[in-house]
């Protein structure tokens, strides 16, 4: 029995001396841009200068949208309706790094138009997809006037539309 213990101290010994030498190594790598930081508060500076604003939520959404319009024109109501849902998580996750976006997010966008929009996704029929598809599209559109960014309207995303 007082082996196991000596033995049992020893492991721990010898585990907490790993410890201190992984975190010693974890401070002199040079690609450690996060853990290198010299305080949680620099870290955190850090993160938010990396996670950037609305900017990149936006791109994502653009990014759906687009898969969206290919899947519309595939019959995919599925693929459509599954990126229409992860547009709504990146536009709240955008709103969280922006709370100043999030009135005009909800207003326009999310608290009724987005239930439409899914609603008819979920219908798994072309034309009301297609409806709903532009529905979201002049939603988005109104935001980028509503933001004070209207210029954002004049770019071919924009152009998508039910193919002939």
């Amino acid at each position: 029995m007082k082996s196991n213990s000596l033995v049992l101290v020893l492991v721990l010994a010898m585990l907490s001396v790993c410890a201190v030498t992984d975190a010693d190594s974890l401070e002199k790598k040079p690609n450690d841009w996060l853990l290198g930081a010299k305080s949680d508060a620099e870290r955190f500076e850090s993160l938010q200068t990396y996670l950037r604003g609305f900017d990149q939520p936006m791109w994502e959404v653009g990014e759906r949208f687009r898969i969206i319009h290919d899947a519309l024109s595939r019959n995919n109501f599925e693929l459509a309706a599954y990126h229409w849902e992860k547009i709504r998580v990146t536009i709240k996750n955008g709103y969280m790094k922006r709370p100043a976006r999030q009135a005009n997010s909800d207003a326009i966008l999310l608290n009724s138009t987005w239930g439409e929009v899914n609603e008819a996704f979920g219908a798994n029929n072309a034309q009301q997809a297609w409806a709903g598809f532009e529905k979201a599209k002049n939603a988005c559109m109104a935001c980028h006037v509503a933001e004070s960014v209207p210029f954002m309207n004049r770019q071919a995303l924009f152009e998508l539309a039910k193919p002939d």
